[in-house]
């Protein structure tokens, strides 16, 4: 797998620009840039920050094309993150709320 190409793919997917990849993940700009110029390979806590600005675990990330899961928007990312914060009760509370809604 070509790290770089899985990132390019992943962003311009969602139709983003290496700036607001950037801004997304808390990189720089001229960070981004430079793993192109000089194809380097991002550390491993440069693309958990990547993964968090695609809403995607570094699992999902390295799996294969045809094991790729559904992408989830940001706001989805969001509200799993949260959710795994709650207590027990107040997931299944958050759920039948949720259930409620449909």
């Amino acid at each position: 797998m070509d790290v770089l190409e899985k990132i390019t793919a992943l962003r311009l997917g969602r139709h983003w620009s290496e700036y607001q990849l950037a801004e997304r993940s808390g990189l720089t700009q001229s960070t981004i840039s430079s793993w192109y110029r000089k194809n380097l390979i991002p550390s491993i806590p440069s693309l958990e920050r990547i993964c968090d600005a695609f809403g995607i675990t570094l699992s999902q990330f390295f799996l294969e094309d045809n094991a790729a899961p559904t992408l989830l928007t940001p706001e989805q990312a969001a509200l799993i993150n949260a959710s795994n914060k709650l207590s027990s009760e107040q997931f299944l509370a958050l759920l039948n709320f949720i259930n409620t809604l449909n």
